[in-house]
């Protein structure tokens, strides 16, 4: 299941940025996890227990890492940054998913995007949300997801937010670029 995240939630961006005009350059995705019995919230706590048990130039190298592609991730949730080029904001194209994923049951309602997803791998997960816009420098969402860890299903609900940062997006690579160094 964890393996399948990272996955999921750059679709979830990808969604969150390309539903609706949006302004050009350097936005940054909120996002937090919760599962019924707490499931996530352990991994979650597990993994930062983890991070900080590790010898101090490993953990910054990770934490580099991390920071190099835009992620930090804390106590209060994680955070994406990503860069949207005119081009890409330009046009109101229709969400898409990156990977094994595809998205169905794409509909629109005033400022508010409803949508279906499915991915196939590294495991199955599928799931809804929406997305609504909060004029073109910001959104607010919530996704609701099923998976399966160890064979059994599992529920997770995502609340996430977009905010545009600023024009310039520095260093931080546009949106469906390669995060190959």
């Amino acid at each position: 299941m964890k393996h399948a995240l990272p996955a999921i939630l750059l679709a979830l961006t990808a969604i969150g940025a390309h539903a609706q005009t949006q302004a050009p350059g350097l936005w940054e995705h909120s996002f937090t996890m919760k599962s019924p019995g707490g499931e996530m919230e352990r991994a979650q706590a597990e993994m930062h227990k983890q991070l900080a048990a590790m010898p101090p130039a490993e953990r910054k190298k990770i934490e580099d890492m991390m920071a190099s592609r835009g992620v930090k991730t804390g106590a209060q949730g994680t955070t994406a940054k990503f860069c949207l080029t005119k081009e890409q904001a330009a046009k109101p194209a229709e969400p898409h998913m990156s990977g094994d994923c595809a998205q169905s049951d794409v509909k629109r309602s005033g400022n508010t995007v409803s949508y279906k997803f499915a991915c196939t791998k590294p495991h199955p997960v599928s799931g809804e949300g929406q997305v609504s816009y909060l004029g073109d420098k910001a959104y607010t969402g919530r996704s609701s997801l099923t998976t399966q860890a160890k064979g059994v299903p599992q529920q997770m609900t995502m609340e996430m937010s977009g905010k545009w940062l600023a024009a310039d997006c520095g260093d931080v690579k546009p949106l469906g670029a390669s995060t190959a160094r």
